[in-house]
């Protein structure tokens, strides 16, 4: 007897062919945003310090010192914040989950026997997870803007490592965010390895045109050595305290509020 039941009879959320549909974007949009926050809370992950940098460098050529000053920042990050004293796992390593200085900040947080994020992106040629990655707390991301969410959702501060475009955009992206008093928390920013920066970036030129202010410059710092940086890191994230709600997610600053 033939079949009177159309291809897709069934309930629409099993249906993998409306899923993929455009109609079904704003569906695939928002499993972006609540599967990532079940499993943060499932987790305990309160927050997170993100680091950037070129999926490009590794251990060796010019710029290889990069790849192992960010193994050794992530380590010594990750054994301070071991040792507070909360249940939550606080200032968790969390990168874009590829090679580079990626992998190289995830594998000296996994060295120091701590957890750590990946927030993977799916690209057609490159980016596949690093092994260093906490299993249960690697992400894959089709949307480069729901991945730039939690980059910045759970962040207390971000250290920049040389990079490309990518590490220019999420760099810009909280940069933007903290000029705009766009969040309600401080999000400090460490540029590291200064040469590099004043280089690729002419901040003062910025300030000179008058696209910036002078007072915009004081959104980011610069460290030239792991030590440098944590002793940063350290001076502002001890004075952060911890909300009973874990996540604790950034919050955008409203228009009544000042």
């Amino acid at each position: 007897m033939k079949n009177e039941n159309p291809p897709h009879a069934g309930v629409s959320y099993q249906d993998q062919e409306f899923l993929a549909s455009d109609e079904a974007r704003p569906l695939r949009i928002i499993s972006e945003y609540i599967a990532p926050l079940r499993r943060f809370r499932r987790e305990h992950v309160h927050d997170t310090v993100v680091f950037f940098g070129s999926a490009r460098l590794t251990s060796t050529g010019t710029l290889g010192r990069y790849y192992e000053d960010a193994r050794e920042l992530a380590r010594l990050l990750t054994l301070w914040s071991k040792s507070l004293p909360t249940s939550a796992h606080r200032f968790v390593v969390c990168s874009g989950g590829g090679g580079g200085i990626m992998e190289a900040a995830n594998r000296g947080a996994s060295e120091a026997g701590g957890r750590t994020v990946g927030l993977n992106i799916s690209l057609p040629h490159e980016q596949h997870p690093n092994p260093y990655i906490t299993p249960e707390l690697s992400f894959e991301f089709h949307y480069f803007f729901m991945r730039k969410l939690w980059f910045a959702h759970l962040a207390r501060a971000m250290v920049a490592f040389p990079g490309g475009f990518g590490t220019l955009d999420e760099l810009m992206e909280i940069l933007t965010l903290a000029q705009t008093c766009k969040l309600e928390r401080h999000i400090p920013v460490i540029l590291y390895g200064p040469s590099f920066w004043r280089e690729v970036v002419n901040f003062d030129a910025l300030v000179r045109h008058g696209t910036i202010s002078a007072q915009d410059l004081s959104l980011f710092q610069f460290a030239d050595s792991p030590a440098e940086a944590l002793a940063l890191l350290q001076a502002d994230l001890s004075e952060s305290h911890p909300p009973e709600a874990s996540p604790a997610f950034a919050h955008s600053r409203c228009r009544d509020r000042g």
